[in-house]
């Protein structure tokens, strides 16, 4: 590895999947300003969408995306800028 291009400033971070609630713990250096409590300590915490517990690829598990009423939803949305 190249000498100081990394970052020095890694720390302990909770993170959390938004989608299944599962929590874990990790060194990182993302900024944030949230905080949690897990297993009885204050750690700083970032918030994901998805992780490896809730996507699909991992759990084996399909989720229904309701595609179509998102694309109604982008058409209605911008159906005033049509020519």
């Amino acid at each position: 590895m190249k000498n100081g291009i990394h970052p020095e400033n890694y720390r302990l971070v909770v993170f959390k999947d938004m989608s299944n609630d599962e929590v874990f713990l990790c060194k990182s250096t993302a900024e944030t300003k949230d905080s949690i409590e897990y297993e009885g300590q204050e750690y700083p915490l970032i918030k994901m969408e998805i992780s490896s517990t809730s996507h699909p690829f991992y759990t084996g598990k399909t989720k229904l995306v309701d595609t179509a009423g998102r694309v109604d939803k982008f058409m209605n949305k911008y159906k005033k800028f049509a020519k």
